[in-house]
């Protein structure tokens, strides 16, 4: 066991990392480290000891041997996008970053699979195979930057998850390093296997279980016809009732995603689409697609229901351009945020849809309480709500009292019978909440499944389960050194 009364000392294992990746890929100055101190959830920071960039399956597990042996513990990152504190670093470990681990390794479009590394970017996946006529089908918001291993460790949806499916209903096998530095194989190359589910089980593990580095994909073909409309709407129940109503008509579109006045202004501000009323209380944004005959139909369906919600316009995008159009103020809504914003802090909730009207309520009720305004961009077709609560972190007590406000967000979710997560995964941020989900017993069970593959706990310590001190602790800058203790186990 390692404390503060006795510093590890780095030498030997530096040098030992330096002969398994060279002297250039293991980043040890401290000014350098500073780079990968949080992930996307900026208002948690901690500095990792030393940072190794891995090129290949058996530099990782050579690398995770070390930590095995000296029990250090160690945290994988892909591009850093995360938004639960999943890749923040805790104290005195190391930090595997997988960004140079960008090969695509195989193309498969007879059996519709692609085999890619875990730092290959997920849109990089659909441009490989967008010119046979195929695409990868889970995109979230961050898909220009974000990384397939970060996807997977997270279980990252986005926009057409609805009709499609998350991330871990598109990955067939994975090739993982174990935290005692095995390397093993689970899953395959078609759909169903035998035996137990041990990709279903990786997936969304938040890097606890082990690190994936080759990822194999099931890629789709593109639909013969796409239509994307715009509906804008001078409610936001007047919205919500209408992503009820179309998913009891039985259509199943592509994607539904809904975005408030906040979002909309923020949106018009910043990308300049001139496609979102500045007036509307929200829009719904809505893709079918499918066979020509099939979308034209459910487009018309989709056009009827949001009039008779009370829509004042339904715009339809046909053509590509006009479609990317369209998307792409929901895309940037996130990065948008900052023009009316200094921060933000996002949460990442699941209702049932037939909540949406009540829960939307009771988040506005929620802000005032609190006295902060929360903009909602969401998935609407699967009830992945993303509140961005607006705030300044230069005023003194404003991030503890926006966190609290996200908790009680997430509590809510719970209640009405949802999740804390849809796609962020729990990482630090939502740890703390997951008793509000689960019986001790579930937590327990859950703890017996990560111990059988890391009985050392040293893969991601402090992650996904809540513990005494750091549900009563914040893992922030000021913090950093009281995070998770210096403990290894």
């Amino acid at each position: 066991m390692l404390t503060q009364d006795k510093k590890r000392d780095w030498s030997p294992i530096i040098r030992q990392f330096e002969a398994i990746i060279g002297e250039p890929n293991v980043i040890r100055r401290k000014e350098e480290l500073l780079v990968y101190e949080c992930d996307g959830l900026t208002s948690y920071r901690n500095r990792p000891a030393v940072v190794v960039l891995p090129r290949t399956t058996e530099e990782v597990a050579e690398v995770v041997k070390v930590c095995d042996r000296h029990q250090i513990s160690f945290v994988a990152r892909g591009s850093g996008t995360g938004l639960s504190g999943g890749a923040l670093p805790t104290d005195d470990c190391v930090l595997i970053v997988t960004a140079l681990m960008k090969r695509i390794l195989e193309i498969d479009l007879e059996n519709q699979r692609i085999v890619v590394q875990p730092g290959v970017i997920n849109n990089w996946v659909t441009q490989a195979v967008s010119g046979a006529g195929f695409y990868y089908a889970p995109d979230p918001s961050s898909q220009i930057i974000c990384s397939v291993g970060g996807n997977v460790a997270e279980n990252s949806g986005g926009v057409h998850c609805l009709k499609y499916g998350v991330t871990t209903n598109h990955v067939l096998g994975l090739k993982l390093v174990l935290p005692n530095g095995s390397i093993v194989d689970v899953g395959g190359t078609i759909p169903e296997m035998p035996g137990y589910d041990l990709t279903g089980l990786f997936v969304g593990s938040e890097g606890t279980l082990g690190i994936a580095t080759e990822i194999t994909l099931k890629i789709l073909k593109t639909p013969e016809s796409v239509r994307v409309l715009l509906a804008d709407f001078t409610s936001v129940e007047a919205a919500g009732a209408t992503v009820s109503d179309i998913i009891s008509a039985g259509i199943i579109p592509g994607g539904m995603e809904m975005m408030d006045n906040f979002s909309i202004n923020a949106v018009e501000d910043v990308v300049l689409t001139n496609c979102y009323p500045r007036d509307a209380a929200a829009v719904l944004l809505v893709e079918v697609d499918g066979l020509e005959v099939e979308a034209e139909e459910n487009s018309k369906r989709v056009e009827a229901i949001c009039y008779q919600n009370g829509a004042r316009s339904v715009r339809i995008a046909t053509d590509l351009e006009e479609r990317l159009t369209l998307w792409k103020g929901r895309k940037a809504a996130f990065a948008a945020m900052g023009k009316i914003s200094p921060d933000y802090y996002v949460q990442d909730g699941v209702i049932p849809r037939t909540k949406l009207e009540y829960v939307l309520r009771e988040i506005e009720a929620l802000g005032e309480r609190y006295g902060y305004r929360v903009a909602n961009v969401f998935h609407a077709g699967d009830g992945n709500l993303h509140p961005l609560i607006l705030f300044d972190n230069a005023v003194p007590g404003a991030l503890e009292t926006v966190e609290e406000l996200g908790g009680a967000i997430l509590k809510l979710c719970v209640k009405v019978g949802g999740s804390i997560s849809g796609e962020h995964g729990i990482g630090a941020d939502k740890r703390c909440y997951m008793p509000e989900m689960f019986t001790e017993a579930d937590l327990e069970t859950m703890k017996w499944v990560r111990q059988v593959f890391d009985p050392k706990g040293i893969a991601n310590p402090g992650k996904i389960f809540p513990t005494p001190r750091t549900c009563g602790e914040a893992a922030r800058a000021e913090t950093a050194k009281q995070f998770e203790g210096i403990e290894w186990f």
